[in-house]
């Protein structure tokens, strides 16, 4: 039931086959480099969210949205390049 909701929400996320590692692990590998995906952008948005009701003033502390901006962008470039990586080897 969970996993015919989550199928919808992840478009084209179908991992593809690596030689030699068939079967649940590559699976999960895919899977979760998509949710490593899906938990960048998550990071973003939070960020994008703690600058628009951040305090302003001088003593604000105003670096820690940009943390979650770029801990997120970090995380998708990340997993994008493993992704492109393993669709190249399989591909």
């Amino acid at each position: 039931m969970v996993m015919q909701q989550l199928a919808g929400l992840i478009p084209g996320a179908k991992p593809t086959k690596i030689p030699g590692m068939d079967g649940p692990v590559s699976q999960i590998l895919g899977y979760g480099l998509w949710l490593l995906v899906l938990a960048g952008v998550g990071g973003v948005a939070f960020g994008v969210y703690k600058l628009a009701v951040s305090d302003k003033s001088r003593n604000g502390g105003g670096s820690e949205p940009f943390k979650w901006m770029g801990g997120g962008v970090a995380a998708i470039l990340v997993a994008g390049s493993l992704i492109t990586i393993l669709n190249g080897i399989a591909g």
